[in-house]
């Protein structure tokens, strides 16, 4: 209690009861269940109809260069950067314009920063994608949506012709893939093709699309371009429906493409929030929830791993439709990204790609300065500058758990507790950070903030020293305010402010973690 009430006065926030106490042991050696992770673990699917928004067009976009280098600055490595989504099926290429031209809908309470309905899009458009930090890999969707061969075939051919431009290829920036088209299983609701409109169908117009699409964006098997499939919203978990058995069965990996294809890819939000329904922060942060919007997947996995494939959530995010208000822009939404992308890196997801678009609610990055209120649409009283959202820290704390060294496995750990999470990071056998996390949601209501000292246990190493560094949250329904290690990325360039904090802990002395906390520890030898 003594060290509760100390830390308590410390954090500057009210008293804080511990609970319980919790055994949770850590293994000193990497498990045999241990996976590899990517250092771009955890990257982005940015929504394409307001591309030169992100990166810039006569120049680049300092902000969003800043925060993205921020997380490459502690991995090596850039996010891989995924343009199409909603929009990419409603863009067509036209030469006679330089960037992009956009038509949009007029925006809503429930969906305030809409995406457009029609893009023209010119070379100008791809061009920009030298904005991007160096070495950063990138993934183009064309349209299929609207059945126009030629409309994707000019799309490709802009594409091929950007990344071979000096100023791309200097950066060593890299056309990972190229993906045709986008939710193809919800054509048949949104009129894209017939109400039948099947996993039979969509493979034809891929079969259809693919050689053309590969001649003029130069996937090769020579090359490091290759195509990625699927891109579905749902998935039937079984060869009927739309999923990655349905498209196997039906001979997508028999045609003479098929050795162009590298990964498949899932779309998945946790909720809907299309119609304006609401959503509780805390069903959100639940640890059996994250679970359970994730296991379902396995079978989709296993099979598309037995094919040689990737497997990639090659959009996601909290819930459809940009976002819950009060929820998907929350603190506590930044411990679910954490846990949630962790954990579907523990089922042998390769990455995990967020959902960005200018606006919109669960961004980790609003990359420009905007007028409208991302809640509810109304007028904003004074312009809000570009800034990072709650959900930017999880990627940082990603980063920093993964490294630059290279070669990390990671395992979940097991600790039988509903609000506890913990993951072990390791190079080559060796037990080298931790990343634990309180998911207990701790409101601005709650009158009291719940701890749980967790006791560690490392095969006997209780002398040890650790490093901690912690996420520091007021509430779970604040919308900023956070510090990661004493430092807060809530400035105007990205870059990160104020001073380090981090304690120094015995292993033998354990670790105190309040809820809607997350804490990195590093081990000493």
């Amino acid at each position: 209690m003594l060290t509760a009430l100390l830390y308590s006065l410390l954090s500057g926030v009210s008293f804080v009861s511990i609970c319980s106490a919790l055994d949770v042991s850590i293994p000193s050696f990497a498990p045999a269940d241990a996976v590899d992770v990517s250092p771009t673990l955890l990257s982005l699917s940015i929504e394409q109809d307001r591309w030169t928004d992100w990166v810039g067009t006569s120049k680049r976009n300092d902000f969003l260069f800043n925060v993205l280098n921020n997380l490459k600055e502690r991995t090596g490595s850039s996010p891989h950067i995924r343009i199409g989504a909603n929009s990419e099926d409603h863009t067509i290429f036209d030469p006679n314009v330089q960037f992009s031209e956009a038509t949009f809908p007029d925006p809503s309470a429930t969906v305030p920063y809409p995406e457009a309905v029609s893009v023209k899009v010119g070379d100008g458009y791809y061009q920009v994608t030298q904005f991007l930090p160096s070495n950063t890999h990138v993934i183009w969707g064309v349209n299929l949506g609207q059945n126009n061969l030629s409309a994707a075939v000019s799309e490709a051919q802009s594409i091929a012709a950007a990344f071979a431009s000096d100023a791309i290829k200097q950066a060593g920036i890299v056309l990972d893939a190229i993906e045709i088209g986008n939710e193809a299983d919800l054509y048949r609701n949104n009129g894209a093709r017939p109400a039948n409109y099947n996993a039979t169908q969509y493979v034809a117009d891929w079969n259809l699309f693919a050689p053309n699409v590969s001649t003029a964006g130069g996937v090769s098997k020579t090359s490091h371009t290759k195509f990625w499939i699927g891109g579905f919203a749902g998935s039937s978990h079984s060869s009927s429906g739309f999923s990655p058995q349905a498209i196997f069965s039906n001979g997508i990996l028999d045609s003479n493409s098929a050795q162009l294809i590298s990964t498949f890819s899932q779309h998945h939000y946790s909720g809907s929030f299309c119609n304006g329904n609401g959503a509780l922060l805390q069903d959100l942060m639940t640890k059996s929830s994250i679970r359970g919007n994730l296991t379902i997947f396995l079978p989709d996995i296993t099979a598309t791993r037995m094919q040689g494939l990737d497997y990639v959530l090659g959009e996601t995010n909290s819930f459809s439709c940009h976002g819950s208000p009060g929820v998907s822009n929350t603190a506590g939404g930044a411990l679910w990204t954490l846990d949630y992308t962790l954990f579907a890196a523990s089922l042998g997801i390769s990455r995990i790609f967020f959902h960005e678009g200018i606006g919109y609610k669960y961004n980790l990055i609003q990359p420009i300065t905007l007028t409208r209120s991302i809640l509810d649409g109304s007028s904003l009283p004074d312009p809000l500058l570009a800034h990072v959202q709650p959900q930017y820290y999880a990627a940082i704390i990603i980063s920093e758990a993964i490294g630059e060294r290279g070669g990390v496995r990671m395992v979940e750990i097991n600790i039988n507790n509903p609000e506890i999470v913990g993951y072990a990071f390791f190079e080559g056998h060796k037990l080298i950070r931790a990343v634990l996390i309180h998911l207990k949601a701790y409101l601005k209501g709650d009158t009291e903030r719940p701890s749980i000292h967790l006791q560690l246990n490392l095969g006997g190493k209780v002398h040890h020293k650790i490093q901690v560094k912690r996420l520091n949250i007021g509430h779970a329904d604040d919308d900023s305010g956070l510090s990661w290690g004493g430092r807060t990325f809530e400035t105007q360039t990205g870059l990160a402010e104020g001073p380090i904090s981090v304690e120094e802990l015995k292993i033998g002395d354990g670790l105190d973690l309040r809820a809607t906390e997350a804490a990195l520890l590093s081990f000493e030898d």
